[in-house]
């Protein structure tokens, strides 16, 4: 049994680890919160048989999981409000960052 706790420790860290390599933060969000619902939901199960079949469910969405954040740095936006962090072109002597984006309109 402890064989398997460790294996679902290790399988929920490496999922939550590859949904923060999503480019984009509605994905990487989505991805973060369902695996951690799943885990939630299924805390509780004790039949050894049950924990191996949702353990190699587990595996088959880790892997699915990384095909799909490989992919999904080949599409990169802008960052959201929302992540924070900063973007745009330094200007300036200070270092200061300043949002130069060209919205077309001007």
């Amino acid at each position: 049994m402890a064989d398997t706790a460790t294996s679902a420790r290790t399988l929920y860290r490496s999922l939550l680890r590859f949904s923060n390599r999503f480019a984009a933060y509605n994905f990487r969000e989505y991805a973060k919160r369902r695996t951690r619902d799943a885990f939630r939901e299924h805390q509780k199960v004790s039949d050894v048989e049950r924990i191996r079949e949702l353990l190699a469910k587990g595996q088959k969405e880790l892997r699915m999981l990384q095909r799909q954040t490989m992919v999904s740095q080949f599409f990169q936006n802008d960052r959201l409000v929302v992540e924070g962090g900063k973007s745009g072109r330094q200007t300036g002597n200070k270092g200061d960052i300043t949002r130069t984006k060209n919205t077309g309109w001007d």
